[in-house]
């Protein structure tokens, strides 16, 4: 039933002072969640009430009168979902409800969670062309005992006003640039209508502009080391097991020198063998050669005889061949570069298998691994800082030769490029020491140096 005056509607000038009272309370609220509370809670000066429950039609039940955190699945606040839906279809006036005026389903609850006489406050601001009202929603309130009419006037009054705070926190700013200029204006101090270069404020903000301005090298870091630009690569010219090597790691060595040797008894065995042979051959070939001279049916088997020892003497050549490679000897002078020998011996390796290294002491560059995340582009010759693990206090200079066009697979299962680097000038450092590379590329602003990274994290991440 629609709300109706019982008693005296004279409003006292008390009561009219707390609603103005209430009013700048609505206005100063921060947000909804604040005002939603002044509507439950601070709504009791004006009228004395059990309990009190704020419905949006949006939202569902948004906030309970002596309630911090509401729970939303909790049976009271869905039944109260349920009644405050039924009655907002019952128009936008004031109305005085209770269990008899809801449907069966919902009266049969309203005594185990409500006191007799409600009070249903509906909620409605006005629209775009300020020709109607928008439901919004509605208030509402429950005590032991009836409603007098001078307290719903007054509380339909307090909707109202509330209705107005709620839509200001709500509407939808219109852009502009001298909103969007004024906005700045604010949130920095400034002052119109004064120069701005005079203010400490925008003095500031034009520093950190010109500061993120500023143009700095886009550097990048990868792990580096120290290698042989141009080494001698020493492979296993054949098929076998390493004997003995002749030499340490390290070690300095000369042109010629033996480097390290083969287990040759399989190939002498086999020359051996293949050296029988041919003096059979050689044999068997003399004495056709002699029955020839007297026999002419022996002429006819010289040359098959002759053949035969060719064949003969050619694996005899091979296997001797063979076995003088078994013996491997540096092809220049340097600095013979391999793992422990004792790795090595009696290890079977196959023809073309890298053994070892023989580098000049002079002739190294650096070698730097460029994650696929840090592939910036790189000028021609773009400087590289190596600062070794051995010594960072110190840094060795370099210039990008080339950078791998491909990325390939690391040890750690990562992808990176190879860059190559060539030094500025002699090193005291020896190969193999390693440590990070920073190398330099573009010149680029200083804002773009600080987000590149997290830039390219978020579109890894959203795909934008």
């Amino acid at each position: 039933m629609q709300a109706e005056a019982q008693g005296s509607c004279e409003i006292p000038v008390q009561a009219l002072g707390l609603l103005l009272d209430l009013s700048r309370r609505a206005r100063q609220a921060a947000d909804g969640t604040v005002l939603g509370f002044v509507a439950v809670n601070d709504s009791h000066d004006l009228a004395t009430y059990r309990q009190a429950a704020l419905w949006l039609a949006d939202e569902g039940v948004k906030t309970l009168s002596g309630v911090v955190q509401l729970e939303a699945n909790a049976p009271y606040v869905q039944w109260l979902g349920r009644v405050c839906r039924n009655l907002s279809l019952l128009g936008q006036q004031p109305r005085l409800i209770g269990a008899s005026g809801l449907p069966e389903e919902l009266a049969a609850e309203w005594d185990a969670w409500l006191p007799s006489y409600g009070l249903w406050l509906p909620l409605a601001i006005d629209s775009a062309d300020s020709k109607s009202a928008v439901p919004l929603g509605g208030l509402l309130l429950a005590r032991d005992t009836p409603w007098p009419g001078n307290e719903i006037a007054l509380l339909a009054e307090w909707m109202a006003i509330w209705c107005h705070a709620w839509r200001a926190q709500h509407r939808p700013g219109q852009w502009s640039w001298r909103r969007a200029l004024q906005v700045a204006r604010d949130a920095f101090g400034v002052k119109a209508g004064t120069t701005w270069w005079k203010q400490r404020c925008a003095r500031w903000v034009a520093a950190v502009l010109v500061l993120l301005l500023f143009p700095i090298r886009l550097t990048v870091l990868a792990p580096g080391e120290l290698v042989p630009a141009n080494p001698a690569v020493i492979r296993a010219p054949l098929e076998g097991v390493v004997g003995n090597f002749l030499v340490k790691p390290n070690e300095l060595v000369k042109a010629g020198q033996p480097l390290f040797n083969f287990d040759d008894a399989p190939l002498k065995s086999k020359l051996e063998v293949a050296r029988q042979a041919l003096s059979s051959a050689e044999a068997e070939y003399r004495q056709a050669a002699q029955l020839a001279v007297s026999e002419s049916k022996y002429k006819g088997q010289l040359a098959l005889l002759m053949g035969k020892v060719e064949e003969r003497r050619a694996e005899a050549d091979y296997l001797q061949g063979q076995l003088d490679r078994a013996h491997v000897v540096a092809p220049q002078d340097g600095i013979a570069l391999f793992d422990d020998p004792s790795e090595w011996i009696g290890k079977p390796v196959s023809t073309g298998e890298r053994i070892m290294r023989v580098a000049s002491p002079d002739d190294v560059e650096v070698e730097a691994w460029l994650a696929v995340g840090d592939a910036i582009p790189l000028p021609d010759a773009a400087p590289v800082s190596l600062y070794l693990n051995a010594s960072p206090l110190f840094s060795v200079s370099a210039r990008v030769r080339y950078a791998a066009h491909d990325a390939v697979q690391r040890p750690d299962g990562s992808y990176a490029y190879r860059v190559r680097a060539s030094l500025d000038g002699k090193t005291e450092h020896r190969v193999g020491l390693k440590g990070t590379a920073k190398l330099s590329g573009h010149w680029v602003p200083l804002v773009y140096w600080v987000v590149r990274r997290p830039l390219a994290g978020i579109r890894q991440t959203i795909g934008w």
